[in-house]
């Protein structure tokens, strides 16, 4: 007898299509709630906060520094509520991504004024508390001139330039701002515009005050939420905070596999928490 003629003929076995679909039920349930009560990632998709994020950065917000709000659900499945739970106010200088009043689209702004603060612009100086917020000079921002980066804008035009092997970049003019407490970053300073001159707020309990660190070419809390701001901003819209970048694209990517290579910019794991 030939070997294997007398096994028994193998079936194969029928796919339990419930059981699948329960396993991916599952499995969205866990992402979700990851996302909900970890972290989740975020993109870039303006160039309020340059010259610290790119248009096309990718990033990693994690949700829980700040404790939970009705809006913290990728859902948003809650009624409205106000607080939060296991809730603690940001530090000034974290990069926070919020819920725009009106809309509730995601934002990514840097937290100015927390509760009782007194902020104020007086020629394009942040004034916290009554005192001015150290501003000093550093060298331009360069960034090179991508498709997601091109920097024609009515007020960032003016600082295009073309060097001398032909490309083009923008020189931004640059300045390091230090709050109370030491915390320091980045900002651009482009023009003299209405919002370099606010009057003095003081920020109410439950509430934020947040800042763009390209100060000229910012919606924020400086400008009302009726009219496209973020406006004093209440605590329970708050998401999460920015930790890291995770990659960065320039926005040449096509349907060729080779261009999603790159477009990569060289901005892997970039902490946002210094």
């Amino acid at each position: 007898m030939t070997e294997g003629t007398s096994g028994a003929v193998a079936t194969k076995k029928k796919i339990n299509w419930a059981e699948e679909a329960w396993q991916l039920f599952l499995l969205a349930l866990a992402v979700l709630a990851v996302h909900t009560a970890v972290a989740k990632p975020f993109y870039i998709p303006s160039g309020s906060m340059l010259p610290t994020l790119l248009v096309g950065d990718r990033l990693i917000v994690s949700k829980y520094p700040y404790g939970y709000s009705y809006l913290s659900p990728s859902l948003n499945v809650l009624p409205k509520m106000e607080g939060r739970l296991f809730g603690s106010l940001p530090e000034r200088g974290d990069i926070a991504v919020v819920k725009s009043p009106i809309g509730q689209d995601d934002w990514i702004k840097r937290v100015i004024g927390l509760p009782g603060d007194t902020v104020q612009m007086k020629d394009g100086q942040l004034w916290l508390n009554g005192q001015p917020v150290p501003k000093v000079k550093v060298a331009d921002t360069v960034m090179t001139v991508t498709p997601n980066s091109d920097c024609t804008g009515l007020v960032d035009a003016q600082y295009r330039v073309i060097t001398p092997d032909g490309a083009t970049e923008c020189h931004f003019p640059t300045y390091r701002e230090t709050l109370p407490g030491g915390r320091s970053y980045l900002v651009l300073d482009l023009a003299t515009l209405p919002q370099d001159n606010t009057e003095p707020v003081i920020v109410p309990e439950g509430h934020l005050f947040l800042m763009g660190d390209n100060r000229d070419n910012s919606e924020d809390s400086r400008f009302a939420a009726e009219i496209g701001g973020l406006g004093l901003l209440p605590v329970e819209n708050v998401v999460g905070r920015a930790e890291f970048t995770t990659f960065s694209l320039d926005g040449s990517t096509s349907f060729n596999p080779l261009t999603w290579i790159t477009a990569l910019r060289n901005r892997w794991f970039l902490s946002l928490r210094d």
